[in-house]
């Protein structure tokens, strides 16, 4: 693999994109936006269209909802061994279209290929694990007391509208549909409009694999109308949503009139947490994996670095100088572990952080501007470029801006601390409680401390290494909800209680 043949599969895999506008897709059938609007997706490689893509409407929405709600009922009734033959047949043409799939994900958001490879093929695996789950969802528990026998039973809640963010949006968009099917759910996807590509590829291949008209919808557009049409819908029983905790605050509202269930897996400031007995260079080289891979742009990035102070200097000179052999490039060679964030509205937002960190105090130890000499990558008269590269702001405190606000780029943010009291108060003094990590040689302190942690998922002396039976999700402004092993049928299911009396009992008598 080398970036002049990835280039050229691009181009490949590209030009149907390019021949002619990405449609709407509604009970098998693709479709025109309602009013015939459309809108542009470019590259950030090199801010040139890559795509012109159908903006639905109210309408479409409509169509889409009532489409998988005339859907629904076929696709519940269906046994749950006929859905896990569906949800692996979508997860073997996943794998065989993985190539596809990464470097059309790497063009449409600018990260590296070699990490949009796992990505692809982590879809597949999400499918897989939760096919297997398809016979067993419905499964209850039998529950004894005196007098009475207590069945429980679970029923797939109906349409679900599932909205997923911009960031590795093909594997998050698996990681939300894979359960939703699975239980026996109909949807209607609204991706990211930012890199809507790959969503388009996804439901293509889920009707390949046999999957019936109308139990996948998709309608690509602007969360302003199109996402609202969807979460304020009254066939629309559910919202999953993957993305900004503001927008997820905005969708409760929108969704109470018709008092919508609401799952939202949204943004972190999580800590990672380093004290002097850890093995610091494992530590170092996971700070460094989980904040500069993914661009940065990954909800769970460790961007707060909590360092004991007896070696605040010599952890953060060991962070830089690691950091600072990390290769910025075209996302498509393989060499590369940063390539430019997905917009320019996004990078003005990421290097703003760069003036208020000078302005706070802090030191910009590593980083801190944005990438010069990338117009090579642009192919055409593009005005600028969105690289970034690895970025260390040192002598931080935790009131600063950069420590509190969800900066969502390759930006480290170190901080020291005195005691493991001391530790565990700053890590907990944000808003958001979605991950937390956490060095140490000594067992006890392990155990007090991430007890202690308001965060909603630990890794002990590990970076984020993901299980899929394990709950995924946050507090506070993280999120609301778990995914993961049977914690996603708790969103996608209602639960049914039903008790059998064993002997008479006394029925008390009203008016007698």
């Amino acid at each position: 693999m080398s970036l002049e043949n990835n280039l050229q599969k691009a181009e490949k895999y590209l030009k149907k994109f390019q021949e002619k506008p990405v449609l709407n897709h509604i009970n098998g059938q693709d479709m025109q936006a309602s009013d015939g609007g459309v809108f542009e997706v470019i590259s950030p490689i090199d801010l040139q269209p890559i795509a012109t893509v159908a903006y639905g409407t109210k309408q479409d929405i409509d169509k889409a909802a009532i489409a998988a709600k005339e859907a629904f009922q076929e696709w519940a009734a269906l046994s749950g061994v006929e859905r896990k033959k569906i949800l692996h047949k979508i997860a073997d043409i996943i794998e065989a279209r993985a190539e596809e799939i990464s470097i059309i994900e790497s063009v449409d958001t600018g990260q590296a290929i070699r990490f949009m490879a796992k990505a692809a093929i982590r879809g597949a695996e999400n499918f897989r694990y939760f096919a297997d789950m398809a016979p067993s969802a419905r499964d209850g528990k039998s529950l004894y007391c005196s007098g009475q026998i207590n069945i429980t039973s679970r029923k797939p809640i109906g349409p679900i509208g599932i909205i997923t963010p911009w960031n590795t949006p093909f594997m998050l968009s698996t990681w939300k549909i894979a359960p939703a099917l699975a239980a026996g759910c109909t949807i209607v996807h609204k991706p990211a409009e930012l890199s809507p590509l790959t969503a388009r590829l996804l439901v293509e291949i889920a009707e390949e694999a046999g999957l019936p008209k109308g139990v996948w919808n998709l309608v690509n557009g602007m969360g302003e109308d199109t996402g609202r049409a969807l979460t304020e819908h009254k066939a629309i029983k559910a919202i999953a949503f993957v993305g900004e905790s503001k927008t997820g605050a905005m969708i409760s509202k929108q969704g109470a009139d018709t008092l919508k269930r609401c799952h939202y897996e949204l943004g972190g400031k999580n800590p990672v947490i380093v004290f002097a007995n850890s093995d610091l260079e494992r530590a170092a080289d996971a700070a460094i994996f989980m904040i500069y891979s993914l661009n940065g742009e990954r909800c769970t990035s460790s961007s707060r670095l909590l360092i004991e102070e007896k070696i605040y200097g010599k952890f953060t000179d060991m962070v830089a100088r690691k950091a600072k052999t990390i290769k910025v490039g075209h996302p498509l060679d393989p060499k590369t572990v940063i390539g430019p964030l997905i917009h320019p509205t996004h990078f003005d937002k990421v290097t703003s952080y760069f003036d208020i960190a000078k302005q706070e105090g802090a030191t910009i130890a590593l980083g801190g501007e944005p990438v010069q000499g990338m117009e090579n990558n642009c192919s055409g008269n593009c005005s600028g470029t969105c690289y970034v590269p690895p970025t260390l702001f040192t002598n931080a405190n935790n009131k600063m801006r950069i420590a509190q606000e969800e900066i969502f780029g390759p930006v480290l943010t170190a901080i020291p601390f005195k005691t493991e009291q001391d530790a565990i108060n700053i890590a907990n003094d944000v808003d958001y409680g979605l991950a937390a990590y956490l060095w140490t040689d000594n067992n006890q302190q392990a155990l007090r401390v991430s007890d202690a942690l308001e965060a909603g998922m630990i890794w002990v002396n590990s970076e984020n290494l993901r299980h899929l039976p394990s709950p995924f999700g946050g507090m506070k402004y993280s999120g609301i909800g778990r995914d993961g092993g049977d914690w996603s049928f708790d969103f996608y299911m209602e639960t049914k209680n039903i008790g059998f009396a064993t002997k008479p009992h006394k029925i008390p008598q009203l008016g007698a």
